[in-house]
């Protein structure tokens, strides 16, 4: 296969306005095929509109991979989401635009091994290829920005901001229009039931303050009211004072390697990406070290669900960070309570405090669990209190009560947590024993 004509480096991607805020039909869009899709937009603009079909080497678009045959099914899976991933393509103001259309992100693509080496072609739809390969009105994005993005919604925000940068304010639009387009998802019975409150605290939030601290913008959110109730949003657009638009920036390829070593130990994609959207990729690298090794040691048994497990090490880790760091007058009073709440913990409580208040956090992972994973769980403690002899009063509690009865609350937390946690769950550090001491005056 002959080689390509390189990627103009001058050029950043000209994302045109009909692909800012597509709406998915039947299938999530999620962070990392948003972005995998952003880079072969580039590489397709930069060979040309004259062509039928698009080729870049695979590394070139994603890199983490072994590009063995198993895997490459990764890739080949937000390949296929593309591919029949039905999406309206709108303009984010209405009426701005050619035209509106419905089609899939791609209309084909194919990988093939050529003297060692994976080549990636794809296609478009042809009623989208003129708009996508030669637009005549788009946003100006940077790659480099896109790619130290973490969240479908701040993603996009970002895109549609950006196109918006000279005039000051994107268009106002229903909030219910805002909603598919930052999530990403399709329109379901589930996605109408959230209420405003929860898309702005748990989508718009995240994502406003996700573009302020990455890109070269600056974003605030404006509300319009009819009646009591939101109705309307609005962003104000404005560019940062130094930041300034990279022009001679390369499209990277997209790291895919945390997903993949996540698969390799047990945790699906799609919960790798919402764990690193939460908490970023340092935390989940050391996570999943943690992670591996606590499947290596197998004790006391082996480990039931590696995400579940891996959620709950970074939610511990998050829980730690939020600590502010000691200065050094208070690491020296650290280092004396250590000493002295080795003689005196008991006494003082301190250890009942912290075992309390991690026993609320298992109860409320326990409680996020659902209906059909909480059956799951009843059925394993049962099997487990049958097999330790347990008092058949327990195990008929459990039956006919549930994991909530007093007389079984505290064994489930402690099966639970053993097996998510590790069997040191109940065990607090100095540290975490001196932080309960400090804040009991």
């Amino acid at each position: 296969m002959a080689s390509l004509v390189p990627i103009d480096q001058t050029d950043p991607l000209k994302k045109p306005v009909n692909a800012l805020a597509i709406v998915a039909q039947n299938k999530r869009i999620t962070v990392l095929g948003r972005k995998i899709y952003n880079v072969m937009l580039c590489s397709a603009q930069a060979q040309g509109l004259d062509k039928t079909v698009y080729k870049s080497l695979l590394k070139d678009i994603v890199s983490g991979l072994d590009y063995e045959s198993n895997d490459q099914e990764l890739i080949k899976q937000h390949l296929r989401t593309m591919a029949t991933t039905t999406v309206e393509w709108q303009s984010p103001t209405s009426g701005e635009g050619r035209k509106w259309t419905v089609s899939g992100l791609i209309a084909h693509a194919t990988l093939e091994n050529v003297t060692g080496q994976t080549w990636l072609t794809w296609s478009y739809a042809e009623p989208m290829k003129q708009e996508l390969l030669d637009p005549s009105v788009f946003a100006q994005l940077s790659l480099s920005i896109l790619a130290q993005m973490h969240t479908h919604a701040g993603v996009a925000l970002y895109e549609i901001c950006s196109r918006y940068k000279a005039i000051g304010r994107t268009a106002r639009q229903h909030w219910r229009w805002w909603q598919p387009v930052l999530t990403g998802q399709p329109a379901s019975d589930k996605l109408a039931k959230v209420e405003y409150r929860f898309f702005k605290r748990d989508t718009m939030k995240k994502a406003i303050a996700e573009v302020c601290a990455i890109t070269d913008l600056d974003i605030e959110l404006v509300e319009y009211k009819e009646g009591k109730f939101i109705a309307d949003l609005q962003f104000l657009v404005r560019a940062k004072v130094q930041a300034s638009l990279p022009l001679r920036s390369p499209p990277k390829p997209i790291d895919l390697s945390i997903i993949q070593d996540a698969l390799k130990i047990g945790v699906p994609d799609e919960k790798t990406e919402e764990l690193l959207a939460a908490h970023g990729e340092d935390a989940v690298k050391a996570g999943l070290k943690t992670l591996e090794k606590r499947i290596a040691t197998a004790f006391p048994e082996p480990l039931r669900d590696s995400y579940r497990y891996l959620k709950a090490v970074l939610v511990g880790e998050q829980i730690k960070e939020a600590a502010s760091k000691p200065t050094a007058e208070e690491q020296k009073a650290r280092d004396e309570a250590e000493m002295l709440q080795k003689q005196s913990a008991a006494k003082s409580g301190w250890h009942d405090e912290w075992l309390r208040r991690r026993n609320e956090q298992i109860v409320n992972m326990l409680e996020e669990i659902s209906e059909a994973g909480i059956m799951e769980l009843e059925q394993q403690l049962d099997a487990f209190l049958i097999g330790t002899n347990a008092h058949p009063s327990i195990v008929k509690r459990l039956r006919a009560s549930g994991w909530t009865h007093p007389l079984v609350k505290h064994l489930m937390i402690d099966f639970y947590a053993k097996g998510t946690i590790g069997e040191a769950w109940n065990v607090p550090s100095a540290a975490e024993l001196l932080h309960i001491a400090s804040q009991a005056g």
